[in-house]
């Protein structure tokens, strides 16, 4: 789900709701293992290179990152973002060279004034590994976040590109959803991957955790059925579980109803049709990170979307894909909803087996 541009109307509330209690050191160990491949094997950072730690102490999870990331990374320069005046973090970004590595730990979103920071260290040559809106995972939360950040790129890189090569293929994708069915005729857009292999790479890094492949119908208009929804991103940009799951109507690729909708999932309707005038269906996403499932939930939309599973996005803003008709300065909503998944079947041959991706 897309976020403010501006550092938090909403996030400053996730402040008050931090754990209090320290990890325990099993957390914190298997943070620095993690961190440690992500280090290696996704970020390939070499010796010699320089890294700079921006994080802030907000919460329980970014105080975790921050000593995995300082066990991992012993020379590194650190700055505390509330501390420190944005002059000072602007100068410390001006010292750095291509190659060189930034890590943002956020327990919202840093902002510095209109200087958007993953972009501009990108479009300087820089490494970025970006955690942000931290505060929204406590309690079992911290811990499937942590869990979520184990990189594995024999699965990633390898399901993940057999995943983008036959969804690439297909002609009609059915998603069966709770006894209902969604079908995206004519074909999907080419696929993005997001797996850590930034081999060959223009930006190298990103937000973590990841594992996703995405995409959308080819014609928006193509698509069409029914669908079950269980997890949605509520206005405040929270994961909420409705019970019983919502069951969306789609016709001709809009929402049409909503039934056995929730207060909550009428108000993200309504903004989108007052901003849009319709609900469009948008991103088709398979989530493939193992660690954040129906039943290991993290609380962040944009973290929770990497999960096992199927996610789309409603209202007409996909940044990532141009459809004739869809104007990019007045698509405002990109609403991450997540069905139940029975079986995704690509051209008939179903790839998702007992919540796994078997491709």
């Amino acid at each position: 789900m897309s976020e403010p541009d501006v550092e938090g109307r909403r996030g400053r509330s996730y402040l008050d709701r931090v754990d209090s209690e320290p990890p325990p050191q099993a957390t914190l160990a298997r943070a620095v293992r993690h961190v440690d491949d992500i280090l290696a094997q996704a970020i390939e950072f070499r010796t010699g290179a320089r890294a700079l730690l921006v994080a802030d102490g907000r919460s329980a999870l970014a105080r975790l990152l921050l000593a995995a990331y300082r066990r991992c990374l012993p020379g590194a320069e650190v700055l505390d973002f509330d501390a420190v005046p944005p002059a000072e973090v602007h100068a410390a970004f001006e010292r750095l060279v291509p190659r060189d590595l930034v890590v943002l730990i956020q327990s919202t979103s840093f902002r510095l004034d209109a200087y958007r920071i993953r972009l501009e260290l990108f479009r300087r040559g820089l490494c970025v590994i970006e955690h942000p809106h931290l505060a929204r995972m406590v309690g079992e939360g911290l811990a499937h976040y942590v869990d979520a950040l184990a990189y594995d790129p024999a699965y990633y890189r390898g399901v993940g590109g057999a995943l983008k090569q036959r969804l690439d293929r297909a002609s009609t994708v059915e998603l069966m959803s709770g006894g209902e069915r969604l079908v995206f005729a004519g074909g999907l857009e080419p696929t993005k991957l997001n797996v850590g292999d930034y081999r060959g790479a223009r930006n190298v890094g990103g937000q973590f955790p990841i594992g996703e492949v995405f995409t959308e119908a080819r014609e928006l208009g193509a698509v069409n059925g029914r669908v079950r929804i269980a997890f949605f991103g509520d206005a405040a940009f929270e994961i909420a579980r409705p019970e019983p799951p919502i069951t969306l109507v789609v016709e001709r690729g809009r929402v049409t109803r909503a039934l056995d909708s929730t207060r909550a999932f009428d108000e993200v309707l309504e903004n989108i049709r007052a901003d849009e005038g319709e609900i469009l269906v948008r991103e088709f996403g398979c989530g493939l990170n193992r660690a954040l499932t129906p039943r290991n939930i993290v609380n962040d939309v944009g973290t929770f979307e990497r999960m096992c599973g199927v996610h789309l996005s409603l209202g007409a803003k996909h940044a990532s894909y141009k459809k004739p008709g869809v104007e990019r300065e007045s698509a405002k909503h990109h609403v991450d909803v997540f069905p139940v998944v029975e079986a995704v079947l690509l051209d008939g041959q179903n790839v998702f087996v007992d919540g796994e991706w078997r491709c």
